[in-house]
């Protein structure tokens, strides 16, 4: 007996207790006796590593049985070479009479007609199967098109809406891990940090979560810790600004069980498409942070060096390394020095050796230089601050129009060409069936350009509005220039690379360090 999540729309006659009633009928009136049931529920015929026909097999090579009854060959599969295979060779090398009562297929009387008509019937039922794969792909098609979730299972931190789309919907409880995972990296710590952090507090992982929300979900015990990968899963998934991106994977064939990568050109993308968790400022500050030339290592102690992986040396261009003297405790510095050097010796190249302390003396010296010893005149930050935002809404505003402009053209392009259609099939110029495909073709993408003049005009609305004040411009800046202390966040924001020359042999000559800052334009 078997049931896919397909056959389940034809209703109860290929129900398990349909299928159950009329083979057990048909064994007490033909006097045998049952040696077993073996049942694929939720299972698709093109599988033949389904457990029940596993278990077959191994009943057939025990010799527990000696005929298999089905209530058509469709039960027993829809491969017709697999489905072949069985009934033609693996059966009656063990003795084994196969049985499929609707289609009259019987092995013991191979002069049987429906004997004749069943390679036609494997056939036509594989081909079933390939036209149900097809008819399920098209309805993904369209439902991505409209931006409606088709997936299993919400990433962690959103739960199902319950909206036609089954729009995503924000689960606060795990929404909070989410944003604390993007503020630690944005602070400069690494995923594998984060995972220590996470594990540490005994916060539950996505795993975890889910099944305490459905134990049914996941039978098998799952371990409680957090790993680098699921943090930077997080970390790289687009959801959590709102973007929903589908048809990541696919497979092979229907028949063919693989999964495939989807190209991303090739995804289907749907910006808009729910609640953002995070901003769109976090986002961005974390891809700066994925794309810097800054990993960053903790010392002996587990603590993150403020200008960790931020330093290279001038001649080989190899990281500077955090080390420590060898000396007594009273006389004990910190320094560092070029990795070349410490790993292969002098012969490679000269330490490059500058105090940790110093280092970030001058490093917050520059940055308050920079900014300037004198008070902020806030009006001025203020005018700045507008005349920016200004040119922000102005760009977008071009962007915007022409994106509606193009959307508004198509869509009555659409609409015209669907009146000539309905005018063609009522002159009999084209089909009823080729009417039919141009209107279902026509409105899909009618509506998928509607989705998207809704998303512009979402972001225009958006745009003119200042969702960062310029109070609170003001206060940043204020922070900036007032800065007291070095923070591995201020130095992952502010700094790509800082270049460490040698130590001059002449005290006259001055010692050459570059700092490379990300704001500063070339």
């Amino acid at each position: 007996m078997r049931l896919s999540r397909d056959d389940e729309k034809a209703g109860e006659s290929l129900s398990i207790e349909n299928q159950r009633a009329v083979l057990r009928a048909f064994v007490e009136e033909n006097g045998g006796l049952v040696a077993g049931e073996y049942v694929d529920d939720g299972w698709s015929g093109t599988d033949f590593e389904r457990p029940a026909v596993k278990r077959l097999l191994s009943d057939a090579k025990a010799g527990s049985l000696d005929t298999v009854v089905v209530k058509d060959l469709s039960r027993f599969g829809r491969n017709y070479i697999q489905t072949g295979q069985y009934i033609d060779y693996i059966f009656p090398a063990y003795g084994i009479r196969f049985i499929a009562l609707n289609d009259n297929v019987d092995t013991f009387d191979r002069e049987n007609p429906g004997m004749d008509m069943m390679p036609i019937m494997n056939v036509f039922n594989e081909w079933h199967a390939a036209n149900t794969s097809k008819k399920i792909r098209a309805v993904l098609q369209a439902s991505w098109r409209q931006g409606k979730f088709t997936g299993w299972a919400y990433p962690y931190g959103y739960k199902a809406g319950t909206d036609a789309k089954r729009t995503a919907v924000i689960d606060e409880e795990a929404a909070k891990t989410v944003r604390r995972i993007f503020a630690l990296r944005r602070q400069g710590e690494s995923v594998g940090a984060i995972a220590r952090i996470l594990t540490d507090d005994n916060v539950p992982n996505p795993r975890t979560y889910f099944t305490k929300l459905d134990g049914e979900k996941i039978s098998k015990p799952c371990s409680p810790y957090w790993s680098a990968r699921t943090v930077s899963n997080i970390l790289n998934n687009s959801v959590y600004i709102g973007t929903t991106v589908q048809h990541k994977t696919t497979r092979f064939s229907y028949k063919n069980k693989i999964t495939l990568k989807v190209p991303e050109s090739e995804q289907t993308v749907y910006e808009n498409a729910h609640k953002p968790i995070i901003s769109m400022e976090t986002w961005n500050a974390v891809r700066a942070l994925d794309d810097s030339v800054s990993r960053g290592r903790k010392d002996s102690s587990g603590a993150l060096n403020v200008l960790s992986g931020l330093m290279v040396c001038s001649d080989c261009g190899k990281k500077m390394k955090l080390r420590k003297s060898s000396g007594t405790s009273s006389r004990s510095f910190r320094g560092y020095a070029c990795r070349t050097y410490t790993d292969l010796g002098k012969r490679y190249c000269s330490s490059h050796y500058i105090d940790k302390n110093v280092m970030e003396e001058l490093l917050l010296r520059d940055l308050k230089s920079l900014a300037g010893e004198i008070d902020i005149d806030e009006t001025s930050v203020r005018g700045i601050f507008e005349k920016k935002r200004s040119s922000q809404r102005d760009n977008a505003a071009v962007s915007n129009e022409k994106e509606l402009a193009r959307a508004d053209g198509r869509i009555a392009e659409i609409k015209l060409f669907m009146q000539k259609a309905f005018e063609e099939k009522a002159r009999g110029v084209i089909s009823e069936e080729l009417f039919d495909t141009l209107c279902e073709r026509y409105d899909n993408e009618k509506k998928s350009l509607e989705n998207i003049r809704g998303s512009i005009n979402k972001r225009i609305a958006e745009t003119q509005a200042d969702h960062l004040a310029a109070d609170d411009f003001v206060f940043n800046v204020k922070k900036f220039c007032r800065l007291e202390e070095l923070t591995r966040e201020t130095c992952i924001r502010s700094v790509e690379l800082i270049s460490v020359g040698e130590i001059p042999n002449s005290p006259d000559k001055a010692r050459e360090i570059h700092i490379y800052y990300k704001f500063a334009k070339p």
